[in-house]
C-alpha cells in the first residue's frame, strides 16, 4: 500500500464515521442550508487538493525521504531507536502545528486567509476541511520546513498527516460525546466540546483552544478555555462581522475574502467587541 493510498483510506473512514455520528447523536442544530454548504465546503477541499497534487507534488512524505537522503535534521543526527524517533517527530511536529496556528491568529495576513476557516456559520466535519488554499500551501511549506530541520522519518510524517487530519474532522465534528467520557478524552486530546469554543464569536474565544489533536499544548501554553460562555447550544459559530445575509457558504465568496478590504478589518490583536464580554 503506497502513503497515498493509506491516506486516502483513513479519509474515507474516518469522515465516513463522523457523518454517520452527525447524523445518529448531532451536539448542535445547525442553522444554514446543509446541502449547500457541504456542497461548496467540499468543492473547496477539492480545489485544494487539485493545487498541492500540482504545486507540491513530493508532498511532506516526499520531503522527509529527501532529507533522510542527505542527512538533515536533527533526528537524522544523533542516535535514537527508530521506536523513539518515530513518536519523538510525531508529538514534536503536532506541537509546530500548535505554533501554526496561532501565528495564523497573529499575523494579519495569514489571518485574512484563516478567517475563511472561521467564517463558517456552522461547525461540522465539513469545517475541518474548510481552508482557504493559500493558507493550505504556506501550511504545506511550513510543513516542509519542519520535517528538514526535525528530520522526521518518512513513516513518522504518514502517521501524522492521518492523525492530524482525522483528528481535525473529529474535532470539528457536530457530534454530542457524554460528558463524563468528553472530560476524560480531553485529558490527552482536543474534543469536539473543547475545540468548538475556538469556533465562538467572541474572540477572546476564538483566540483559545488551538490545537488540533494533543490537547496538552493549550493547557501548557496558556490558551486553554474549557466551555463556552454561553454554553454549547447557546453560543454563536463564527465570525462577528459575516453574520446576518453574509454569504459565507459560497466557494466563490470564500476565494475572495482574503483579497476584500473587509477581510483585512479584524485580526487577532483587535480588543473584543461590546458584545464580548466575559
Amino acid at each position: 500500500m503506497t502513503d497515498q493510498e493509506l491516506r486516502t483510506y483513513a479519509f474515507v473512514a474516518i469522515i465516513s464515521t463522523v457523518i454517520v455520528w452527525e447524523l445518529i447523536r448531532p451536539k448542535r442544530a445547525l442553522n444554514q442550508n446543509k446541502v449547500k454548504r457541504w456542497l461548496n465546503n467540499v468543492a473547496l477541499v477539492a480545489l485544494d487538493t487539485v493545487l498541492v497534487k500540482i504545486l507540491l507534488p513530493a508532498g511532506a512524505f516526499g520531503v522527509a525521504i529527501w532529507a533522510e537522503s542527505q542527512g538533515l535534521g536533527l533526528l537524522n543526527n544523533i542516535n535514537l531507536s527508530p521506536t523513539i524517533k518515530i513518536v519523538a517527530a510525531i508529538i514534536i511536529l503536532d506541537m509546530i502545528i500548535y505554533w501554526q496556528h496561532r501565528l495564523f491568529h497573529v499575523v494579519p495576513l495569514f489571518w485574512r486567509l484563516h478567517q475563511v476557516h472561521h467564517a463558517d456559520r456552522d461547525i461540522d466535519v465539513t469545517t475541518g476541511l474548510r481552508f482557504h488554499p493559500l493558507e493550505i500551501l504556506i501550511s504545506m511549506l511550513i510543513k516542509f520546513v519542519a520535517v528538514i530541520a526535525l528530520g522526521a522519518p518518512a513513516i513518522a510524517v504518514i502517521v501524522f498527516e492521518v492523525i492530524l487530519n482525522g483528528m481535525a474532522m473529529f474535532n470539528h465534528g457536530n457530534i454530542k460525546l457524554p460528558k463524563a467520557l468528553d472530560s476524560i478524552i480531553r485529558r490527552l486530546f482536543v474534543t469536539p466540546d473543547m475545540h468548538r469554543v475556538h469556533h465562538s464569536i467572541f474572540k477572546h474565544e476564538t483566540n483559545s483552544n488551538y490545537g488540533f489533536n494533543l490537547s496538552i499544548w493549550d493547557k501548557m501554553f496558556g490558551s486553554y478555555h474549557a466551555q463556552p460562555d454561553k454554553g454549547h447550544d447557546k453560543m454563536t459559530i463564527g465570525l462577528e462581522q459575516y453574520q446576518g445575509n453574509t454569504p459565507t457558504s459560497s466557494i466563490f465568496w470564500m476565494l475572495k475574502l482574503p483579497f476584500t478590504e473587509k477581510g483585512g478589518m479584524y485580526s487577532y490583536s483587535q480588543p473584543n467587541t461590546t458584545e464580548d464580554k466575559s
